[in-house]
């Protein structure tokens, strides 16, 4: 069977077949990537959060030491991701408290191949996930919503950008 869906799609090999793209070949650059989402909860959640009284404690806190965990873990959930040697990560939160919710951003950089894209998607939702974790005693029916790559800087393929971003 080949591949005349889409060429595109790197992931898959001249039969069809899932593999691991090699990356041998491709310059060292500066990767940067951002990625964020949100999660929507009832206001009472949410004022617990900010006033730091939830049976687990820190919510925020743990957060972002689980999302920030979850970068260096990626290439462990997603099966065709190469592991990366992260230079930085950075994951903040902003709550917003007209809309009953909290966004999460998350920024890595590497030295490498590959970019690191599905590190960032990955911290935002672990780091959205653990806020529904800790608070689900309370708030079942938060949603996480949004959750996108907001921009990514090196590579060949240079740079991009969401057109609604900055």
């Amino acid at each position: 069977m080949t591949n005349k869906t889409s060429p595109n799609l790197t992931h898959f090999d001249q039969s069809g077949q899932a593999h691991m793209v090699d990356v041998g070949a491709k310059n060292d650059t500066h990767r940067i990537a951002i990625a964020s989402g949100t999660i929507r909860m009832k206001a009472e959640t949410l004022a617990l959060i900010q006033s730091g009284t939830t049976k687990k404690g820190d919510v925020l806190g743990i957060a972002r030491i689980a999302a920030i965990m979850a970068t260096k873990r990626t290439s462990d959930l997603i099966p065709l991701c190469h592991p990366l040697a992260l230079t930085r990560v950075a994951v903040d939160f902003a709550v917003d408290a007209a809309q009953s919710s909290i966004s999460c951003t998350a920024q890595a950089e590497t030295v490498g191949k590959t970019g690191v894209e599905m590190e960032v998607l990955t911290a935002v939702q672990v780091g959205l996930l653990t806020i529904y974790d800790m608070c689900k005693a309370v708030d079942r029916g938060m949603v996480i919503t949004d959750v996108r790559v907001l921009e990514k800087h090196g590579g060949k393929s240079g740079d991009w950008m969401v057109e609604s971003y900055k």
